[in-house]
C-alpha cells in the first residue's frame, strides 16, 4: 500500500510562480529581502519587484518571449533573484547552470535547453564568452549581472534603465518555468522540466512542517543554481517573506563571520557542512548562539554526525530529502519533531504518496524492509527535456518518479534514506550501503570525510574501498587502523578491505559525493 502523508492536502492556487510570490509585500515591501553577506548590498521586496518588471520589460524588448530559453550562469547574489524572475515574469524559461562548469559542460546546456541569452558574471566571462561560441550564440547573448564597462557587455544595470512596460503574462500554471540540469537516476546531466505549478506546489509543501516566518533569517550558501537552493532559500525566502543572506562560495571562517553577523538563525546545509561544523576548532571562535535551526539536504546526513553539530552549537538538527526532479523536496523532519531518528528523512510532504519497492522483484515491500522509493505528487516534474527514453525509465504510467534511491519507512510513516540503487556494493551475494560505510568512518575523530565505492579485487569480487581524508592531527593513521576500525564495528561482510587517503573527497556543488569522479580515479590506477 502507498504510504500518504501525514499532512492534509495543501490547496495548490492555479497561477505562476511569479503571481504567487509577487502579488503582495504589504508592509514587508520595504524590509529587506537579500542581502549580500559579504558587502552588504541589499534589496528590499519592493526594489526586487520593481527590478523583475523592468527587466521583463528589457527582455521582451529584445525579443524573449513565450518558449523562449534564458541562461543563468552566476553565483548567490541578491541579483539572482531579479534575473530569476524577470524572465519567467517575461513568459519565459530560466536554465540554470552550475557555476562551476567548463565552457564544454556549459555550452551542452546551453545546446540542449535551446538558450537565446546567457546572463553571468564577469568572473565567468571567459568560460561564458567559450560555451556561447561553442553553443552558436552571438557575443552579444551575453549579459553581466555586475557592471563591467571594459567588456564592451551589456549589463543588469543597462536593461533596468528601459521606460518600457512589461508584456503582458501569457504563462500559467502548466508551463515550464525552469529547467535545472540533472544526471537523474543515471546518465549523463539532462534538462529536468519543471512548471511552475511544480514550483508553488514545492513551496506550499514545504510550508507545513517548517517554522519560517518573516522573522526568520535564512543563509543562502548552498547555490541558487541548484534547485535546493532555488526552492528552498531563494524562493521559500520570497514566500515567507523573511530575509534571505547570500553568499557566493562555502568559505568557513566567512560562513562563520555572516552567521555572527547577521544573527542568522535558520541555515540550510549539505553534509559536509556538517563535519566542519562538527569538527573544525575555528567554530569555537564565533558566536552561533542565533542559530535555531540548521536543516541538512542533498544527500544522508549521519544521526552521530548530526547531533554532534547539535550539541557544538545548541541548535536543532534536521534533515529532509529531495531530487531535482521532485522541485525538490519530497519528504522532511518537522521543526517541531526534533525527536525523529536523525537518520532519517521524516514525513512525506502534503499531498504526497510514497511507496517502497523491490529493485530486483519489481514487488512493493512494506514497513522495515528496503525498497527503492517511488514518488507521487504535484512537484514531480513532467520529465526530461528531449529525452523520452530517460523520461520513460524515470516516470512511470501511474506518475510515480523512480527515485533511485533506496530506504525504508517505519509503520508511522518516517521515512530513511539507506542508499542509491546504483550504488550499493555486492560483496559474495551482500549488499553492502557505501552510505553507511561513510557515516561509521566520519566518528572517527582523526577522520575529516570519506567516500566508499566498490573495486575489484584480485579474484574478482567487489569489496568496499574508502577514500579517506585526514584530520590534522590524523597524520599517523594507517590503513590497517582504518579497516580495524571499521571492522570492530560493522558486520564481516560490510568490512573496507581497500583504503586510500586522499587530500579532497570529490563532490558536486550541492555536497552530493562524487563517486563517479572516484571511479574513473580507479579505473585509470587500475
Amino acid at each position: 500500500m502507498p504510504v500518504r502523508s501525514p499532512y492534509p492536502d495543501v490547496e495548490i492556487p492555479d497561477m505562476s510562480l511569479f503571481d504567487f510570490l509577487f502579488d503582495d509585500f504589504g508592509e514587508r515591501a520595504d524590509r529587506r529581502a537579500f542581502v549580500d553577506g559579504g558587502s552588504g548590498v541589499s534589496l528590499t521586496f519592493a526594489d526586487l519587484k520593481r527590478m523583475v518588471l523592468r527587466l521583463a520589460a528589457a527582455l521582451a524588448e529584445r525579443g524573449v518571449g513565450a518558449g523562449d530559453v534564458v541562461g543563468l550562469f552566476a553565483p548567490n547574489t541578491p541579483y539572482y533573484p531579479v534575473v530569476f524572475h524577470g524572465v519567467l515574469r517575461a513568459n519565459a524559461i530560466v536554465t540554470s547552470a552550475n557555476s562551476l562548469y567548463t565552457p564544454g559542460e556549459l555550452a551542452h546546456q546551453l545546446t540542449d535547453s535551446g538558450a537565446k541569452l546567457l546572463f553571468t558574471v564577469s568572473a565567468f566571462l571567459d568560460r561564458a564568452t567559450a560555451a556561447a561560441a561553442q553553443a552558436g550564440l552571438p557575443p552579444e547573448s551575453i549579459i553581466l549581472l555586475d557592471a563591467a564597462p571594459e567588456t564592451g557587455r551589456s549589463s543588469l544595470r543597462d536593461l533596468l534603465g528601459t521606460e518600457a512596460e512589461p508584456p503582458a503574462q501569457t504563462v500559467g500554471a502548466a508551463d515550464t518555468a525552469v529547467l535545472p540540469y540533472s544526471s537523474g537516476t543515471t546518465g549523463r546531466a539532462k534538462g529536468v522540466i519543471l512548471t511552475h505549478r511544480n514550483l508553488v506546489a514545492n513551496l506550499l509543501q514545504i510550508a507545513k512542517p517548517s517554522n519560517v516566518t518573516p522573522d526568520t533569517t535564512i543563509l543562502a550558501v548552498l547555490p541558487f543554481f541548484h534547485i535546493y537552493g532555488m526552492t528552498v532559500m531563494m524562493n521559500q525566502g520570497l514566500h515567507r517573506q523573511c530575509t534571505v543572506i547570500t553568499m557566493p562560495k562555502f568559505d568557513l571562517q566567512e560562513f562563520l563571520r555572516v552567521i555572527s553577523e547577521y544573527r542568522i538563525n535558520r541555515i540550510y546545509i549539505a553534509p559536509p557542512v556538517a563535519v566542519a561544523l562538527a569538527k573544525h576548532p575555528i567554530v569555537d571562535k564565533y558566536d552561533l548562539s542565533c542559530i535555531d535551526v540548521i536543516f541538512s539536504g542533498a544527500a544522508p546526513l549521519d544521526a552521530e554526525l548530526g547531533r554532534a553539530v547539535a550539541a557544538r552549537l545548541g541548535c536543532t538538527v534536521l534533515q529532509g530529502y529531495g531530487m531535482t526532479e521532485l522541485s525538490p523536496v519530497s519528504h522532511a523532519m518537522p521543526d517541531d519533531r526534533p525527536d525523529l531518528d536523525l537518520n532519517s528523512s521524516g514525513f512525506a510532504l502534503p499531498n504526497i504518496e510514497s511507496k517502497l519497492v523491490d529493485p530486483e522483484t519489481g514487488q512493493e515491500v512494506g514497513a522495515g524492509e528496503r525498497g527503492e522509493l517511488w514518488v507521487r505528487g504535484p512537484n514531480v516534474m513532467s520529465g526530461y527535456l528531449n529525452n523520452p527514453e530517460a523520461t520513460a525509465i524515470t516516470l512511470d504510467d501511474e506518475g510515480y518518479l523512480h527515485t533511485g534511491d533506496v530506504a525504508t519507512v517505519t509503520e508511522d510513516g518516517v521515512f530513511s534514506i539507506v542508499d542509491r540503487v546504483k550504488e550499493l556494493i555486492k560483496y559474495k551475494g551482500y549488499q553492502v550501503p557505501p552510505a553507511e560505510l561513510e557515516a561509521l568512518l566520519l566518528t572517527h575523530d582523526k577522520i575529516a570525510d570519506a567516500a566508499v565505492i566498490g573495486v575489484k579485487d584480485a579474484e574478482g569480487e567487489e569489496v568496499p574501498k574508502a577514500f579517506v581524508v585526514l584530520q590534522a592531527s590524523g597524520a599517523d593513521l594507517t590503513a590497517e587502523d582504518v579497516m580495524t576500525f571499521v571492522a570492530e564495528r560493522i558486520a564481516p561482510h560490510k568490512k573496507v578491505r581497500v583504503v586510500e587517503f586522499i587530500d579532497e573527497i570529490p563532490k558536486s556543488a550541492s555536497g552530493k559525493i562524487l563517486r563517479k569522479d572516484l571511479r574513473a580515479r580507479e579505473a585509470a590506477t587500475s
